[in-house]
């Protein structure tokens, strides 16, 4: 992703198969847990005994998007109930309803910010200031917290199953695995990040000072800056409930939090722009972090708690240890650490290169990722809907069928980006314009960021290709550094190249750069998958991925050529929809591009199966 908190990629539904794939390589905590759920409990019916739990009667999900309790993690439905299968598809479209709910929300949040504020100084100040709820998104929210803490309470869960045979209700409170490890860690999360946001509150100018060091006024970046440090604090709640939800099989408060977040940006910005100017956007910042949390913390009571009571304080100290996530924990999931921080330091390098830039560079830079990262977004849905297949193949040993569901999720990612980026390329002044042209944001506007938007979409295959291809590397029961180092190198690229471009072509070459550094990385992620994790056919796949590029030179040509010739810039682009996908299927078949020829017969195989999971 480019990086935007405001246009979910996703990630939530990759850190519990992570869970899957470890459970079926055998966890000697959990010997009855597959897919990272804890088996049913053996319990007592006694009096002052824990009975089973009661059985659901219905066969959907509860209102929260839990399953129901009597799916076993096999997938059987003792009791009449659905199976775990068909649930966990209704909490995919769920989530994925939600998700694409969540980014709509964030195109209005965009337009609204460019139709009052334009793109200027005021503009560039506010995204300097979102800088920081970006990276805390991504380390607190979409990566390092759930890679952590999923596995934590799914473990948790496992020792509860496993310890309550016999147990008073009272006994099996006070020594809850779960609670104990909510004692243990939300507390000391809370006081840290805190501690962490109350620092980058003081600290704002010297923060401005790193981010943006060319920029003529900071004092309004500051000032905004210092709003959105709060996020950091909610950031780390929201993605803490976001967890332990999920471990617990409560999807639908942690797919809701964009939509809240966004809300909050919107309602905030709208009611108060006239009195606080571009602060009002910050201050819904910290409104949208605070309902991120607050929309999960009815779930979060009712499924988890806020630890052990009191009593429970006799429990054996050597227990509560047990349940506190280790340092070896976070080495595990360092090397998704430092992937997720070099991938969103791209945002940071560029607007430390566009700093010194005139004024609206930033917000040119920054409107023009938003829109080129939609077909991005919509080719990765491929992947995210079948990692789970690629996570278990792995775990089974099965590389023969992760290595083909591999190569089809990148013939297939590659053919919905590359047509979107045709798309991109070919009309992209009409798509500004008909998206941001109001208020505030002239024309001259539109075309400057439509011209950087062109330059971005060279790197839109780029950056689907990282997110395809950094999946398989992370369905290991242990990460490998690699990914890291591939992303690293690629952010090398991207410094050195835009510090060497910025002086030459301003934000194209800011643009330009980003796009060579997330290229580099693809090609380093391409040609090392095969020799460490899966044996992927590299020649094949980039021959397959060139002809589709061939494609997407040809349709997008025609679009830049056919655009200018309709004024209404909305009927241009509409029928832009339908003439580069037609030019580029075209040009598919022609050249006995198999992605092409085949799509018909996939999509009809697709249907099939989500009629019959229906």
């Amino acid at each position: 992703m480019f990086g935007s908190a405001g246009y979910p990629g996703g990630a939530s539904g990759r850190h519990g198969v992570r869970v899957a794939a470890r459970a079926a390589s055998g966890s000697a905590d959990a010997p009855r847990a597959r897919s990272g759920e804890p088996a049913e409990p053996a319990t007592v019916a006694g009096r002052g005994r824990l009975r089973p739990a009661r059985r659901a009667s219905g066969s959907g999900a509860g209102p929260d998007g839990r399953a129901p309790e009597s799916a076993t993690p096999g997938g059987n439905a003792p009791g009449g109930s659905q199976p775990l299968g068909r649930f966990l598809a209704k909490a995919a479209a769920v989530t994925a309803g939600l998700t694409a709910a969540g980014a709509l929300f964030g195109l209005v949040r965009d337009q609204t910010i460019a139709h009052l504020f334009g793109a200027g100084h005021d503009s560039d100040a506010f995204l300097i200031a979102w800088t920081v709820p970006e990276m805390a998104s991504t380390l607190l929210i979409e990566d390092a917290m759930a890679l952590l803490m999923v596995p934590a309470f799914s473990q948790a869960l496992a020792r509860r199953a496993a310890a309550r045979a016999g147990l008073t209700r009272r006994e099996a409170r006070a020594q809850d695995p779960v609670r104990l490890l909510v004692g243990a860690t939300l507390p000391r999360l809370v006081v840290l990040l805190a501690a962490v946001a109350s620092v980058l509150v003081l600290a704002a100018p010297a923060v401005v000072a790193v981010l943006a060091p060319g920029l003529p006024d900071p004092a309004l970046a500051v000032e905004c800056t210092r709003l959105t440090a709060l996020t950091v604090l909610s950031f780390g709640i929201a993605g803490y409930f976001s967890a332990a939800l999920r471990a617990h099989r409560s999807f639908l408060p942690p797919a809701a939090i964009y939509v809240s977040y966004n809300v909050g940006i919107i309602g905030t910005m709208v009611a108060l722009h006239a009195v606080w100017g571009v602060r009002a956007v910050a201050a819904g910042v910290a409104v949208g972090g605070l309902l991120m949390a607050l929309v999960q913390l009815p779930a979060f009571v009712r499924n988890v708690g806020f630890g052990p009571p009191r009593a429970k304080r006799a429990a054996p100290r050597s227990q509560r240890d047990r349940d506190r996530p280790t340092l070896i924990a976070f080495g595990v999931i360092a090397p998704v650490i430092f992937f997720a921080v070099f991938r969103q330091s791209q945002v940071l390098v560029e607007r430390f290169l566009a700093a010194s830039l005139p004024s609206g560079a930033i917000s040119h830079l920054n409107y023009a990722q938003k829109v080129a990262q939609m077909p991005m977004v919509l080719s990765l849905m491929i992947c995210t809907v079948t990692f789970p297949v690629v996570a278990q193949a792995m775990a089974g040993g099965e590389r023969e069928k992760a290595r083909r569901r591999v190569e089809q999720d990148l013939a297939l990612a590659s053919l919905a980006v590359l047509m979107g980026t045709a798309l991109v390329v070919g009309y992209a002044p009409q798509i500004i314009q008909v998206l941001f042209e109001r208020g505030a944001f002239t024309h001259q506007d539109t075309l400057a960021t439509a011209s950087v938007m062109r330059v971005y979409a060279l790197g839109l295959l780029g950056h689907c290709l990282v997110g395809a291809l950094s999946r398989p590397f992370f369905s290991t029961a242990r990460p490998t550094w690699f990914p890291a180092l591939a992303m690293g190198a690629g952010l090398l690229v991207n410094v050195v190249a835009g510090a060497f471009a910025v002086g030459w072509w301003g934000t194209y070459g800011i643009a330009a750069a980003n796009a060579a550094g997330i290229s580099t990385t693809a090609a380093l992620l391409l040609t090392g998958l095969g020799s460490r994790i899966i044996a992927i056919q590299v020649r094949r796949v980039a021959g397959s991925i060139g002809r589709l590029a061939v494609g997407a030179v040809s349709a997008g040509a025609l679009g830049w050529i056919a655009g200018p010739m309709i004024p209404d810039p909305m009927l241009s682009a509409a029928l832009g929809c339908l003439l580069v996908p037609a030019m580029f299927g075209a040009t598919g078949m022609a050249m006995h591009a198999l992605e092409v020829t085949a799509l018909p017969g996939q999509i009809s195989q697709l249907t099939q199966r989500f009629r019959n999971v229906r």
